[in-house]
């Protein structure tokens, strides 16, 4: 059933639709933007990419610091006013990432943003999302999670544009400007409505059918053919399903946030600053592109550690291309570029199921009450996993060849296979 199907007056689609902008600024600010401000700290010699991608690092840690302490923070403030602070302190931490001329002032800036950025992300999507939808909330949180890859989609090509016209600290002036004044107005115009403020309950069905709704999902999970009767998790960090499926996710965002973080630098020198925004974008298409080819293709009952696994497997296969593609001189003609392209599309379209696929597995190997306590231990600690990619892979690239990015993410990338089929082999 679509979302905005019957219920024109239901205010849950206009809430979907606000927080798919909301996504789009977090993560293209946030989320996107790092590698960008990388390249543009170590071009001024603000810093140098050891330092610039300890920054980066410390901008990922501290997030999943604040993304522990949020919840907290919405009971006191309440989610929109604490959405709001949140894009203002982004946009403060992003113009400190233009003005900063010493490693510390970058790490101070990288604080602010870190901070900021976490609180227009996915908790924030989940929070104002959740209690408008409950049969209906993966329809809706999808439809609010593409607003995450749009927005690497249209600002790596932006941020580009921008900075080229009025350096880092100018386009992060306007950027952040316009953030905080739409931010501000969504908070005011949609994010601070509740169901009972608007007289409606969760998917703008009545008491009756919605109870109606919610015994066919318990009957329908209940008659999952991939495990019917999910053993119980007795011991969290000693249950093999845990450990598998938490060690794949890590293993697969270290290496795909690592390479990310580094690859506009990387693919600057080979394709021009706006050749390499625009294939950042491309990359960020894909994922949206990849993450509806899994909804739409995944049969009912699919071993989805082995879909998992084959997303992996694509972006390890994307990975090699690139290595190809930088290792062969540049004599080959058209090889080269044809790899480059290539590689950018594999990669790209397993960013979104890197983050989507875990949570689903997690849905099917776990009773529902179990899978609440999962997923949120499987997310942070894969945050604190890959929040150190980035400042690794810089000492990497610093120790010698920046080309050892490409075999070292594949690798992982393989180890989070690997680690992912070993329970799916023993079940």
């Amino acid at each position: 059933m679509s979302i905005n199907a019957s219920q024109r007056a239901f205010f849950g689609p206009t809430v979907v639709a606000a927080t798919f902008v909301l996504a789009v600024f977090g993560w293209g600010v946030g989320f996107y933007g790092p590698p960008v401000y990388l390249q543009s700290v170590v071009q001024r010699g603000a810093a140098d990419v050891a330092w610039a991608s300890a920054a980066v690092t410390w901008h990922f840690v501290l997030g999943a610091f604040v993304v522990a302490n949020l919840p907290r923070l919405y009971r006191r403030a309440g989610v929109p006013r604490i959405t709001v602070l949140g894009a203002l302190v982004l946009a403060l931490g992003v113009y400190g990432w233009g003005i900063a001329a010493t490693p510390l002032q970058l790490l101070l800036a990288a604080t602010l943003s870190g901070a900021g950025w976490v609180a227009m992300g996915a908790a924030a999507v989940n929070a104002l999302v959740a209690p408008w939808y409950a049969a209906r909330r993966p329809a809706a949180l999808g439809m609010a999670y593409n607003g995450a890859s749009l927005g690497g989609v249209v600002f790596s090509p932006l941020w580009v544009l921008l900075i080229g016209m009025m350096g880092l600290d100018g386009a992060a002036l306007v950027v952040g400007v316009v953030m905080v004044i739409v931010i501000a107005w969504l908070a005011a115009a949609v994010f601070r409505h509740t169901p009972a403020s608007k007289g409606q309950a969760p998917d703008g069905l009545d008491a009756a059918p919605q109870a109606a709704t919610h015994a066919g999902a318990s009957a329908a999970d209940a008659r999952s053919p991939v495990q019917a009767t999910p053993a119980p998790l007795i011991e969290v960090w000693q249950d093999r399903r845990f450990l598998t499926l938490c060690a794949g996710m890590a293993l697969g965002l270290f290496a795909q946030i690592g390479l990310i973080a580094h690859l506009f630098s990387l693919l600057v020198p080979i394709m021009g600053e706006k050749t390499a925004g625009v294939a950042m974008g491309l990359c960020t298409a894909c994922a949206i592109v990849g993450r509806m080819a899994v909804g739409k293709l995944m049969p009912p009952g699919t071993d989805r550690r082995r879909v998992a696994a084959i997303a992996y497997g694509l972006q390890a296969a994307g990975v090699v291309a690139l290595l190809c593609s930088v290792s062969l001189p540049a004599q080959e003609g058209v090889l080269p570029i044809v790899l480059r392209w290539v590689g950018l599309l594999l990669f790209g379209s397993g960013i979104g199921n890197a983050t989507s696929l875990p949570p689903l597995i997690a849905q099917t190997e776990f009773s529902r009450a179990d899978a609440q306590r999962v997923i949120p231990l499987i997310v942070a600690v894969s945050q604190g996993t890959y929040a150190f990619a980035p400042a690794l892979f810089g000492l990497l690239r610093e120790a010698g060849d920046a080309i050892w990015l490409f075999p070292v993410a594949a690798v992982i990338q393989l180890a989070a296979i690997a680690t992912l089929l070993a329970h799916a082999r023993r079940a």
